[in-house]
């Protein structure tokens, strides 16, 4: 049974060739395209999803005990066309975070790493969900039923 405080969903329109804007349940925007301008491609909202999902976490547990001087989180990974079609290779995230001297920041410092460990591997719903797979329906409006 589907528990409708837990569904998510975001609804994408054409704004014209190459161009959308994605819109989610709360009324926000998001232009992307198809990467012929600067605007991010799909596979970079990706990677976004990926590092800003860990950021938020590790800022949540790091940030109760000291503001961070830097932070700084960049996803890379090789997109990749072989047997298996169009796909992702590996992907690395990697933190670049500090914070300042004294007893607050060695407290920050104490806990970041365990910070982004529980964040690869329990609290970040975007990693988790690619690590563990989840299933991908395409769906035709009116063939369905809808």
């Amino acid at each position: 049974m589907t528990n409708p405080e837990a569904m998510r969903s975001v609804t994408i329109t054409r704004t014209s060739a190459g161009k959308f804007r994605a819109t989610n349940a709360r009324g926000g925007t998001f232009d992307f395209g198809s990467g012929g301008d600067d605007q991010f491609t799909p596979v970079e909202l990706l990677l976004t999803a990926i590092a800003g999902c860990s950021a938020i976490d590790v800022d949540i547990l790091t940030s109760r005990r000291s503001e961070p001087t830097t932070f700084d989180v960049t996803a890379a990974g090789e997109k990749l066309r072989d047997e298996q079609h169009n796909h992702m290779g590996p992907i690395t995230v990697r933190f670049e975070v500090s914070f300042p001297e004294g007893a607050e920041g060695d407290a920050a410092r104490s806990v970041y790493p365990d910070a982004v460990e529980r964040s690869h591997d329990r609290l970040c719903t975007v990693s988790r969900t690619v690590q563990l797979g989840a299933d991908v329906t395409m769906q035709i409006a009116g063939e369905s039923g809808d």
